[in-house]
This record gives C-alpha cells, sequence and structure tokens, in this order.
C-alpha cells in the first residue's frame, strides 16, 4: 500500500450504524460500528486503519524496507527478529508440525512459476521442480529470536498476515468500546454482537464462481448462497473464486501443495470456517483446502468449529 495517509478512508452512516471504508492488503476493508457516536467511529476506523497498514508495510513480501525482505536476503545468514515477528513464525511453525508440511511459509517461491490469473498458462513442469529444493521448513534454522534461511530461500506471511491483521484491528478496536463491531477485511472477519436491537450479524457465503467477489461479504447480494447469522467469532474463507488457472477443463486452485509444486486437486472449491477468532478460522480453512479430497474427514477431527465447504 505504501506509505498511505491514516485518515485515507471513508466513514457514512448506513441503517443507524457507522461503516468505515478503506483498502489494505489488496482487499476491500470494512469496519462496522453499532452505535452513533460519530467522533468515536471516527477514531476507531483511524485507528483501525493504522494497525492494518503497520501490520502490512512490516510483513509485506512486495516492500524492501521490512523483516521479511531483511530475511529473504540474508544470504543464509541468521537474522534477529522482534518479538511479534517470532509470535508469527512460532504459529506457522507449528502449522507445519500440524500439517505434516502442507501448511509451509517457505513455498512462497512457488509465485516465481505459478500465475494465478485466470489464464491457461500452466508452468513447465521442470521449472516447477528446479524450486522445489528450495522449499522446506524442515531447511530452516529457528532459535529464537534468530531465523536462518539457506540462500535464496524465503518466507511468505501472506497465508495468515491478513486474518492476523483482523484479530489484531478487532481486539484494539473492542477495548475502545463495548457495544457490537465487526472487522471485514476482504471477506476474512471477526465480529462481536449482539447489535442494539438484539439481532446478530448478518453474514453471506458467495459462490466461488462469483465474478466481483471474495468468498464473502457482509451483504446478502444476489450471488450469497447462504447466509449465516453471526453474534461472536470470526469467519474465514479459501477458495479459487478469483486465484485460478483452467486448462484443457481442468482448474488449478491456487492452493498449492509445497512437497509437489502442485495445486491440491479433488479438494473442496471453497471452505469456509467459523472459529474464535481469525487466524484460527483462516489455518483451518487453508489447511481443510490442502486436504483435497478428504477435507471432510479433516473437518470432523476439529472441535469447537462450524464449516461450509462448496465442492
Amino acid at each position: 500500500m505504501g506509505n498511505h495517509s491514516p485518515t485515507n478512508y471513508s466513514l457514512k452512516k448506513i441503517d443507524g450504524r457507522y461503516v468505515g471504508k478503506f483498502a489494505a492488503m489488496a482487499s476491500p476493508c470494512e469496519i462496522l460500528l453499532d452505535h452513533t457516536d460519530l467522533k468515536l467511529a471516527h477514531t476507531q476506523v483511524k485507528t483501525a486503519v493504522q494497525e492494518a497498514l503497520r501490520i502490512e508495510q512490516k510483513f509485506s513480501r512486495y516492500r524492501t524496507d521490512n523483516i521479511i525482505h531483511a530475511l529473504n536476503h540474508a544470504n543464509g545468514k541468521a537474522v534477529r527478529v522482534d518479538a511479534e515477528t517470532a509470535q508469527l513464525i512460532n504459529f506457522a511453525a507449528t502449522l507445519f508440525e500440524l500439517s505434516e508440511g502442507l501448511f509451509d511459509i517457505t513455498s512462497g517461491v512457488l509465485r516465481h512459476v505459478w500465475k494465478f490469473d485466470g489464464s491457461d498458462h500452466v508452468p513447465d513442469p521442470q521449472a516447477i521442480s528446479a524450486l522445489l529444493p528450495l522449499i522446506g521448513w524442515q531447511h530452516v534454522h529457528w532459535e529464537n529470536p534468530y531465523l536462518q534461511l539457506r540462500s535464496n530461500m524465503e518466507i511468505d506471511f501472506g497465508g495468515i498476515g491478513k486474518e492476523y491483521a483482523v484479530d489484531r484491528v478487532f481486539l484494539q478496536l473492542a477495548e475502545m468500546d463495548e457495544r457490537a463491531l465487526l472487522v471485514n477485511f476482504g471477506g476474512d472477519l471477526r465480529a462481536r454482537g449482539p447489535c442494539r436491537n438484539g439481532a446478530p450479524w448478518q453474514v453471506g457465503i458467495e459462490s466461488p464462481s462469483a465474478k466481483k467477489s471474495t468468498t464473502q461479504n457482509i451483504s446478502t447480494a444476489p450471488q450469497a448462497i447462504q447466509t449465516i447469522p453471526l453474534i461472536t467469532g470470526a469467519l474465514a474463507t479459501s477458495g479459487d473464486a478469483r486465484r485460478f488457472l483452467l486448462k484443457d477443463g481442468v482448474r488449478y486452485s491456487h492452493i498449492l501443495n509445497p512437497k509437489t509444486g502442485w495445486p491440491v486437486q479433488n479438494g473442496p472449491r471453497s471452505a469456509t470456517i467459523l472459529a474464535k477468532d481469525c487466524v484460527l478460522a483462516g489455518m483451518l480453512a487453508t489447511l481443510t483446502l490442502l486436504a483435497g479430497k478428504e477435507a471432510e474427514i479433516f473437518l470432523n477431527e476439529q472441535e469447537d468449529i462450524k464449516a461450509w465447504l462448496i465442492w
């Protein structure tokens, strides 16, 4: 996003509540506040913008002035990281173990050959194979606070960064006011309710075939195939609605198996997970798709969640 001003947002009163909108992490972001205090609403939305952009600037792989760039260009040397970065690394390491290596933050190098732009440009198998030696968390030396990558290896927090931002913003806004609120970053969201009228928030799960959407929106737009009444908790969706390739009748999802370098086949088109926080929901949504044809088996092994799959 670059150096955006914290005031780069819109704030409108819609149906008796304030709705703040801005852009961050290549996503449309919404803050829904179930109160009528204009001054407080401005303060809350400014806080949300500042925190979202802080996280994006700190952890984006596209920048050259942050810790991710330093780690990815250390040429095999160990780099000391701060406590927040260490927390995310620990979480990613846990996900790697839980997923038996399918969730791997070193697999981002595959973006050099896979361009999920809706075209039919499937990369050459040899180009994919050439990148596999650069993938594998087991090759990384992590001893908090020092991380050491092999030369030309990279880490990428893209798989958990937006959900982490949702949780951070939600917790900050929740401390500022006790009334109902909802934080929605590109369809990954966290809410607290009920609203003043006693009703839950209404969240629509959209079809993965919808042309203009993330897989969720705070609406009951025509593409919504199911509406979820949400009082408290977080929803995250992983799917191939916008990022895919299509060749010879075969749809290639952007969910890649880091062990093979190829998209997971025969899995759901999308998975929406309801959990206590957004990071957990996002993790489970991604792991569900990585499970492929055994997605339902994976979900049946989880506790204290709800899930919606579209095949």
